[in-house]
């Protein structure tokens, strides 16, 4: 069972949070703290050592980036909730960090605690939460791919095509490096996006400006001399696209 800390400022979302854990997963979670201040939720995860923790961004004297900056210990899940549009949702994604919407849903609840790791994995990275600010307030220009291994932090303009397999992703970079992700294609593809990135198949996600040549017969060279093929279904779309660039 994961021990968890809700931190919220709101009393009413914290209860509706309690609550729903306690239908949704009551033998999965056991809530053992709240706090709805950045400096008492600082403090709580230090002394409590949580295995999970759900946190909104906005607290009372602080973010919740500032509670992450002050604790000394990381081992453990990060579930934020937010309230905040769907740039920042990119931004979340961009990071490789879990996030709920407010108004939680039950069912996407459920789902994010039983996607939680193991205990061994669970480890909040530093350099995940110093992307999350950075992209909460610029256009994203990096982006996080967790690994077993570790956590790559790829500039996007590096990515030169994605290709799926199963529920697997290999990033290619333009340096020859190969980067494969245990999460499917159409996790990035809705933060990958065009002019820049077009998914031209349902195993490939490209990006346009390494391309070299294209064919009317449905065929890309791209600069790291791969040939990808272009979806029947996809066609019409991408040369528009080609056209408009």
């Amino acid at each position: 069972m994961y021990k968890a800390i809700i931190i919220e400022d709101e009393y009413h979302l914290r209860e509706a949070l309690s609550i729903m854990l306690e239908m949704m997963a009551p033998d999965k979670v056991q809530i053992i703290g709240y706090a709805e201040s950045a400096d008492e939720a600082a403090k709580l995860i230090d002394r409590l050592q949580p295995d999970l923790v759900f946190m909104d961004i906005m607290l009372k004297n602080g973010t919740g980036f500032d509670v992450l900056h002050q604790i000394s210990y990381r081992k453990f899940h990060l579930i934020f909730t937010t309230a905040y549009e769907e740039y920042a949702i990119r931004a979340f994604k961009f990071s490789a960090l879990d996030y709920l919407l407010k108004p939680i849903d039950a069912e996407e609840l459920k789902t994010a605690v039983d996607r939680i790791p193991n205990l061994k994995e669970r480890f909040l990275e530093e350099k995940q939460v110093s992307e999350l600010s950075y992209n909460m307030n610029k256009a994203p220009q990096r982006i996080i791919l967790p690994t077993q291994e570790a956590m790559h932090v790829v500039k996007i303009n590096q990515i030169m095509h994605c290709e799926t397999s199963g529920s697997y992703t290999t990033f290619y970079l333009n340096d020859g490096k190969k980067i494969m992700i245990s999460k499917p294609l159409k996790n990035y593809e809705s933060i990958l996006l065009p002019p820049d990135f077009f998914r031209v198949h349902q195993s490939y996600l490209i990006n346009t400006n390494y391309i070299v040549s294209y064919s009317r017969e449905g065929m890309i060279e791209m600069e790291n001399g791969v040939s990808i093929p272009i979806s029947r279904a996809k066609k019409e779309a991408f040369f528009k696209l080609m056209k408009e660039e």
